[in-house]
């Protein structure tokens, strides 16, 4: 039995841990919140501030809250503003459909990708590059959300054939087996099309940069809704924590929550790897932190885990433009220089289980 299974009919007891320590437990978790809230603050305004061409301090602050035309005024409102909460959008989009996919799988090793969603997304660009020549972020994101839903749905129709209910053993070899096979047709389309390649290559490095307030614009419904279903979803996780057959005794309906868990999964990552290009570890290394943090409840793992990410992606995000000046690095290379360890000292601190 994993610990959440033990952990979650304690949760809920009147044991040794009577209401006072219960709401003490609470409140330091409600601080904790409210201090990655300053962090993540922090980091935007960094975000805002620093980058490739430098500006001071005070006219920054002055073209934030007045924009006078000026070039530090425009820089700071066509670019920085609009790739900050970009940042922001898909930190939150990859942190809570890591957290939903771990626990909608029971597989502390899975990450947005597991479903193919994130395949699917590339493999949406490679078609539009190849076949119908589009040429820029704000066409991208259409054919890659559009192949994230595509491969999303193959997945669980294929994971539920059947009289059988899509189990997260079921997705995970459909997402394994779709997977495989739209890497080995982009791969194909890529080699025998150099052009494709060439513009392929840069948006799968992921990347905030050259992304503008329309490509916010169309990723926000999308994030938002993923947001309302992964947030409501919270206590029937909880309950499946347990197992199936305990959850249904509990009153979830299992089949319901798999459906309505994969569709926040596929809005969530599918906006996310269309607006910015894959982005590895955010969604792998977000959940675990957050539930070393605050424990086994999904309620609070995934409020965690919708602002840790931000700040991780962020503060990568500025990070790589600091230590690649004049230039910059790309964030999804930072993420992945700074999850990879991150990941293996909580392998090495704590057993990988679900919690």
């Amino acid at each position: 039995m994993s610990v959440e299974a033990q952990a979650a009919p304690r949760s809920g007891s009147s044991g040794p841990a009577g209401p006072g320590v219960r709401r003490s437990v609470a409140a330091l978790r409600g601080l904790g919140l409210l201090a990655t809230l300053a962090a993540l603050v922090l980091v935007g305004l960094l975000s805002v501030w620093l980058g490739t061409r430098g500006i001071p301090v005070t006219s920054t602050w002055n073209a934030l809250w007045q924009p006078d035309g000026s070039e530090a005024s425009v820089i700071i409102h066509e670019y920085r503003i609009p790739r900050t909460v970009l940042g922001l959008l898909v930190g939150v989009a990859l942190g809570l459909s890591g957290a939903l996919m771990q626990s909608l799988t029971r597989n502390p090793l899975a990450d947005p990708g597991l479903l193919g969603v994130s395949l699917g997304a590339s493999t949406g660009v490679v078609v539009a590059i190849a076949f119908f020549g589009v040429g820029t972020a704000l066409g991208y994101v259409w054919f890659a959300f559009l192949g994230a839903a595509a491969a999303s749905v193959l997945v669980y129709v294929l994971g539920s054939s059947g009289r059988t209910l899509a189990t997260p053993d079921r997705l995970v070899v459909a997402g394994a087996a779709v997977t495989a096979v739209l890497f080995a047709f982009s791969s194909a389309v890529l080699l025998l099309n150099p052009r494709a390649f060439d513009q392929f290559r840069f948006w799968t490095v992921g990347s905030l940069a050259g992304r503008n307030t329309d490509i916010v614009l169309i990723a926000l419904p999308f994030v938002a809704v993923g947001l309302l279903l992964a947030l409501g979803l919270a206590p029937s996780l909880n309950a499946l924590a347990m197992g199936d057959e305990a959850g249904r005794a509990l009153g979830v309906n299992v089949g319901r929550t798999r459906v309505l868990g994969a569709v926040a999964v596929m809005l969530l990552c599918g906006a996310a790897t269309a607006a910015a290009g894959p982005i590895a570890f955010v969604g792998l290394v977000v959940p675990h932190v957050a539930r070393f943090v605050v424990g086994p409840d999904q309620r609070w793992v995934l409020a965690y885990s919708m602002l840790f990410a931000p700040v991780l992606l962020i503060g990568a995000d500025v990070l790589g433009r600091v230590l690649g000046s004049p230039g910059e690095i790309q964030v999804g290379i930072v993420t992945a220089f700074l999850g990879a360890p991150l990941f293996i000292a909580l392998c090495r601190r704590r057993k990988l289980v679900m919690l």
